[in-house]
């Protein structure tokens, strides 16, 4: 049986998940997290390694002779060496599909904080006795129905988050690519870049980060934007130019904001977009994957992966 080393059992533990079934596969090795000093020692002797987020690169690969599968216990692969994995014939696997309702849950939890102002008023409980009525009007609450809501990255999750959209009474549109229909086999039609910018009342990133999209929100993208427009990206961090929308954000260009996710993460102490003051601005640390049922598919997932692998069956590979 192949030693298995899960390097960061912390980014999936809540202490909801019963293991038992990873522990049935073969002798595991669990660490909360490792720190990169750690990982080389950790490596050796480890048939199969999980990993949500420490990298893995090709100098690790190599402190680990006996590695034959990285099980990436997340979708995105960009903290493993794809190509370096293929030419030391280590297969890597990912698991897809599992934080859909999820994901798609929290891109509503964040842009209805936003429109309803949930998260200003909540915060300002202690200050509702010095009112004459209970009702406060201090700050705007607009209505989702009849707006339009565009989506970069029409695949499941976008797809989840449009259906939403609809119930609230939503147009649905997504950002279109050059040389692509301008409608698609879902119905929801593609406007072009300028277009989709300057009609959306929301954005809502689900794209997968790519050379071609990264900094997709820029200054230039961001001046396009109505200023009562809102941006939610529960994608990936480097899809947003972060300086350029903090200048948004300050000067009042768009009327607000909600990440689950930043370049940097975990952020550095001080981080601009960290800023208190910014009340147009709802910022969670990477949680938008991360409720109990995904976790649990999630894990599952990867067990079969795992058993699949063992047995010889054939599987998803990313490398």
């Amino acid at each position: 049986m192949l030693p298995i080393v899960f390097l960061d059992r912390d980014t999936l533990d809540a202490g909801d998940i019963d293991f038992g079934p990873l522990e049935a596969v073969g002798p595991v090795t669990y660490h909360g997290i490792t720190r990169p000093a750690d990982l080389h020692a950790r490596l050796a002797g480890a048939g199969i390694v999980l990993t949500n987020k420490v990298v893995i690169d090709g100098p690790a690969m190599d402190a680990a002779p006996d590695l034959r599968l990285i099980q990436v216990v997340a979708t995105g692969t960009n903290n493993v060496d794809l190509a370096a994995a293929r030419e030391r014939g280590i297969a890597v696997c990912n698991v897809s599909g599992y934080s859909t309702p999820s994901v798609a849950q929290q891109t509503f939890a964040l842009l209805l904080n936003l429109v309803t102002s949930t998260h200003r008023l909540a915060a300002e409980a202690p200050r509702w006795a010095e009112s004459p009525i209970f009702t406060r009007l201090d700050y705007p609450i607009t209505e989702l129905a009849g707006r339009t809501l565009g989506i970069a990255g029409l695949g499941e999750i976008g797809r989840a988050v449009a259906r939403i959209g609809e119930a609230f009474g939503m147009t649905i549109v997504g950002l279109g690519r050059a040389g692509a229909p301008a409608a698609a086999s879902d119905d929801y039609p593609r406007l072009p870049r300028e277009r989709f910018f300057a009609e959306c009342d929301v954005i809502s990133l689900h794209c997968p980060l790519t050379e071609d999209n990264r900094h997709l929100i820029n200054a230039d993208t961001l001046a396009l934007m109505k200023p009562t427009a809102y941006l939610i990206n529960t994608g990936r961090g480097p899809l947003v130019d972060e300086s350029a929308l903090l200048d948004a954000l300050r000067a009042g260009r768009i009327a607000g904001a909600g990440l689950d996710v930043l370049s940097v993460e975990p952020p550095a102490p001080g981080h601009s977009l960290l800023d208190p003051a910014l009340t147009n601005l709802i910022v969670t640390p990477h949680t938008a994957w991360a409720s109990r049922e995904a976790r649990r598919r999630l894990f599952d997932r990867v067990v079969a992966n795992l058993r699949a692998f063992l047995a010889g069956e054939p599987l998803v590979r990313v490398a």
